[in-house]
């Protein structure tokens, strides 16, 4: 429970500053594609790789991955339409096979009509989440953020001292 509420403030902290729109949106896109992958995948462990080598926001992933696992859990019936559709076409059987005889392809699950069809919806949707969730991103700091920092409750919460203590124990240890 102690990770979740950390992701989620790290979240927010990050949604509140100055920076980060990219990380966020690529969070929040990579999250999704974790979502729609078996847990125990190498795909799941290769977006894992990518988010921590490029400094992808972690807590934007992972609240991500656990609001479109609930998505994909919704969509299989469809995936598997689609995934049955991409594994049966007679014209990819040559890929398929190949993919098959490489040693670690098969840990993908690939020939699993839900992975399959969730894998081809992901890739098809990254684009598309990624541009989706910048805007609302920039809107959220845009709007959202700069209307409630002009509320008098803010304001006289910002004045007190319980948010001096809030400053100094982030400037101490804080997100470095």
């Amino acid at each position: 429970m102690g990770l979740i509420v950390k992701q989620i403030m790290n979240l927010i902290r990050m949604l509140h500053s100055e920076n980060g729109t990219n990380e966020i949106a690529w969070g929040l896109t990579l999250g999704a594609f974790l979502g729609f992958s078996p847990f125990f995948s190498i795909q799941t462990f290769l977006i894992i790789f990518i988010i921590i080598i490029f400094r992808v926001q972690f807590g934007a992933a992972f609240i991500s991955a656990f609001f479109f696992k609930i998505v994909a859990f919704i969509i299989d019936p469809a995936a598997d339409v689609l995934g049955r559709w991409a594994l049966e076409n007679g014209s990819l059987r040559p890929l398929w096979t190949t993919l098959y005889n490489i040693p670690i392809a098969p840990y993908t699950r690939f020939n699993n009509s839900i992975v399959m069809g969730s894998f081809i919806v992901a890739l098809i949707l990254t684009p598309f989440l990624f541009f989706f969730f910048k805007f609302l991103i920039r809107k959220y700091r845009d709007h959202v953020v700069q209307a409630f920092e002009r509320t008098p409750l803010w304001k006289a919460f910002k004045a007190s001292k319980v948010y001096a203590l809030y400053i100094k124990y982030d400037d101490l240890y804080g997100s470095h």
